[in-house]
């Protein structure tokens, strides 16, 4: 009983971020109520609060979703005793541009993030997040570009911390423009063209040498 009770929980929880998908996409995070939320659910806001302390916590369950399939790749580039940290990144840049791409799932919660989401009143809590998330990236994408200088892949001059944020902020600005745009470029086709084109960045631009 107690766990067909936690199953039923577990479909409960499920069922409102479906519902918190669809209702974000389709009217924005702002237009959107928790009430809205619960009766495409078809359940009730106590439900709601029972699971999500509020619009900002749902946000982040749903893109708590995306992350779990890259956390392998992305502990081995920074692993010092990964021999090819630069090939890791490089993989793990070309799945997320084919996830985003291809992945309706993916494409839809990134377009949310991206296009549909306003950091203010309610969502206060979600900005703290999102710079919190974006600072925790840069540090790590710069451990892994310290492994690539340590293996002989990278400058040995390169200034990390600057590469780290330039690599986040093109990355980021790729995904923002295509989900925008999608037609103005191919994101999937053209995924190795583009990550290798952020990784030259780093290889040869004077203005990101020590």
């Amino acid at each position: 009983m107690v766990r067909r009770t936690k199953e039923e929980a577990q479909e409960t929880r499920s069922q409102i971020l479906q519902a918190a998908e669809q209702a974000f996409y389709e009217r924005g995070v702002a237009r959107t109520t928790l009430a809205d939320i619960a009766a495409l659910a078809g359940v009730t806001r106590g439900a709601i609060y029972w699971h999500f302390s509020n619009k900002s916590d749902l946000l982040q369950a749903l893109l708590d979703t995306l992350h779990e399939p890259l956390d392998e790749l992305a502990r081995a580039s920074e692993s010092e005793d990964e021999l090819d940290p630069l090939g890791c990144m490089r993989k793990l840049l070309i799945h997320l541009f084919h996830q985003v791409a291809l992945d309706p799932k993916t494409r839809r919660i990134n377009e949310i993030l991206f296009h549909k989401c306003e950091f203010t009143d309610e969502m206060c809590d979600m900005r703290r997040q999102r710079q919190t998330h974006s600072q925790e990236c840069n540090l790590r994408i710069g451990l892994t570009l310290r492994n690539a200088v340590h293996r002989g892949q990278l400058p040995e001059n390169l200034d990390t911390t600057r590469g780290a944020v330039c690599i986040h902020a093109y990355i980021n600005g790729l995904i923002g423009q295509w989900l925008l745009v999608p037609d103005s470029f191919q994101l999937h086709q053209e995924a190795e063209r583009w990550v290798d084109a952020g990784l030259d960045m780093l290889r040869w631009s004077p203005s990101l040498r020590n």
